[in-house]
């Protein structure tokens, strides 16, 4: 018999955001992973496609946020996965520390993308509600960087 203690509760929820592209892979992979094209989409940044390289996503600056998000890519398969680290406020008490991944999948006209945001603490609801907003802007904006892609 297992006692109660002894069951660990989740102690972090993810954000998964599912959504078909008519577009190839190779045209969603070049907007999820040149850093001008994420620009576009996404926010400003010093990105790289390379495992281990450190970069920075950059917003406008906030009442208790610099604007900045800390980040490291853990995995780059081309057209199929990225996966990087996001971690806001690393040094603070609260900081958010997640990981998000990109996987995209071949589909007949298109491709099925799948992006992934994990690693939100269950104290952190407004921030998984803010990225569940954000996600589906953002996700919409690279949709249409995607599309003027030749």
């Amino acid at each position: 018999m297992i006692e109660s203690d002894q069951i660990k509760p989740e102690t972090t929820r993810s954000l998964v955001i599912d959504r078909e592209m008519p577009h190839p892979p190779e045209k969603i992979w070049r907007a999820l992973t040149q850093s001008s094209l994420m620009e576009e989409w996404l926010l400003e940044n010093d990105f790289q496609p390379v495992v281990g390289h450190r970069f920075n996503l950059r917003a406008t600056p906030k009442p208790n946020w610099s604007g900045v998000i800390d980040c490291e890519v853990l995995v780059v398969e081309p057209n199929s996965r990225l996966a990087y680290t996001w971690c806001v406020g690393e040094q603070a008490p609260n900081a958010m520390k997640c990981v998000v991944t990109w996987t995209l999948t071949p589909k007949e006209g298109g491709t099925h993308v799948r992006m992934e945001q994990s690693g939100f603490r269950a104290e952190q609801g407004a921030n998984y509600k803010g990225a569940s907003y954000g996600w589906q802007k953002f996700i919409g904006r690279l949709e249409q960087v995607a599309a003027k892609l030749d």
